[in-house]
């Protein structure tokens, strides 16, 4: 019987099944093959109770799977069977009375060992061990009474096979709905969880099951990356990114199942060698955010940032490491002032190793009247003379106050490099070999490369 059995699973996923027991036959030994199943189906009724200890004890001793829940709950087991087996077996009497309850009792089975976990090839098997069973009691049955009426039972053997196959097809499509539902519930779960540590908002007592849900160590060393693709918006300069706006929070269900966000991860490479290369991605806005663990020496953001593989047009911010899942808030809310200090063109900014450019940006208010006060009497000036003011006030100060390598990237002497520094001088009052004021037009220059003040 058996092989009879798996020679039919193809059924599963062929043409619909052929409904069971026609109700037009036509001959008279297809009239009487149904009599003969009738008058054994009946017996089979009125003896299920021991037909499903049977096949409940050939479950556990046949299918592993089946073990643990028969062990931790044999009673919900037996239940299951018995009404699987009572209203499948009166189908086989009365189809049209018992097909949609018999349909309906096997979408609640595949549904419930979804659930649980049970694999679908182990929930299949079982059927076709019930079926299996059912057969051949039928057959028993049919022999202890009369056994020349067994040679009948072959008119209606594909029909009750054929009934077997399509209740298995009606579990297997049940369980792989459900498993779909499982699967965004949990994926949806995790989003949540990660939009609510990003944001600040995780509940202490959530960190642990937030742990383990993503799979990392609720005291690990953590920083967070933000992308973002194109020049910056009007809104991208706001000191503390709004607290996480446009993030999705836990009380954000809605949005977090319907988007916003791109469907493809950021067109930014992690090194495959770094921890962070299995990074926890989350949408927002304005960016894309991923979690990076920690595991290495104090020096591996600045690796990490070297090696990243940004394309041009992309700009990247890295903000500090935090210690704990709890401080994630702490994180993105770093790595949002590092990509605001990113050049409008792309690139990678390093928070800790921009921190002048991150107070500019942490503040634009500020930054924007320190510019205009220290750079504003150019303004007055021809802005193509203004513009090379700025560009040798820049080359010297990258250039660590040399004005010979200013002068080697300006092209120019570096005689020239001196007469408009000291123009400079007279037209702003400033002295560059102050130390604050120094400071401060550097201050300034951020100001403008980065805020366009």
């Amino acid at each position: 019987m058996p092989q009879v059995v798996r020679s039919r699973n193809g059924a599963l996923h062929g043409p619909s099944p052929v409904p069971p027991l026609p109700h037009r036959f036509r001959s008279l030994a297809d009239r009487e093959a149904v009599e003969v199943l009738h008058r054994a189906a009946r017996v089979l009724v009125a003896s299920l109770p021991a037909l499903t200890d049977r096949l409940v004890e050939a479950l556990y001793a046949q299918e592993p799977a089946y073990r643990a829940a028969i062990d931790s709950d044999r009673a919900e087991v037996w239940q299951e069977v018995h009404h699987s087996l009572r209203h499948n077996v009166g189908s086989l009497i009365q189809p049209r009375e018992f097909r949609e309850s018999a349909h309906r009792t096997s979408r609640w089975i595949g549904e419930i060992r979804a659930e649980q976990g049970v694999p679908l090839d182990a929930v299949l098997h079982a059927f076709r061990m019930g079926g299996a069973m059912v057969w051949q009691d039928l057959v028993d049955e049919t022999a202890r009474r009369d056994p020349d009426d067994i040679r009948l039972l072959v008119h209606v053997a594909a029909d009750v096979w054929n009934f077997v196959d399509e209740h298995c097809g009606v579990v297997a499509d049940a369980y792989r709905q459900a498993e779909r539902r499982l699967s965004w519930r949990r994926e949806n779960r995790q989003r949540l969880m990660v939009a609510a540590l990003l944001d600040g908002s995780a509940r202490i007592a959530d960190l642990a099951e937030a742990a383990e849900m993503l799979g990392l160590p609720e005291q690990g060393r953590y920083a967070v990356l933000a992308v973002a693709v194109g020049p910056r918006g009007p809104g991208a300069v706001a000191a503390g990114g709004g607290h996480g706006a446009g993030l999705v929070s836990a009380s954000d269900e809605g949005v977090a199942r319907h988007g916003p966000g791109p469907a493809a991860r950021p067109p930014v490479v992690l090194p495959a060698a770094h921890p962070g290369a299995a990074a926890l991605w989350h949408p927002g806005p304005d960016a894309e955010f991923a979690i990076l663990p920690l595991t290495g020496p104090p020096g591996e953001l600045s690796e990490l940032a070297a090696a990243l593989d940004v394309p041009a047009g992309t700009r990247a911010g890295i903000g500090s490491a935090v210690e704990g899942l709890a401080a994630l808030g702490d994180a993105r809310r770093l790595a949002e002032t590092a990509l605001r200090a990113c050049p409008a063109t792309g690139g990678t900014v390093l928070l800790d190793e921009h921190l002048p450019d991150a107070l500019v940006v942490s503040s634009p208010a500020l930054a924007g009247a320190l510019a205009d006060r220290v750079l504003g009497p150019l303004d007055r000036l021809d802005p193509a003379d203004r513009d090379v003011i700025v560009e040798t006030l820049t080359a010297w100060l990258d250039a660590d106050g040399s004005a010979q390598r200013a002068g080697a990237r300006l092209y120019c002497h570096r005689n020239t490099v001196l007469n408009r520094l000291r123009r400079f001088e007279q037209l702003t009052g400033r002295c560059l070999t102050r130390p604050r004021d120094a400071v401060e037009v550097s201050l300034a220059l951020a100001a403008r490369r980065l805020l366009g003040t």
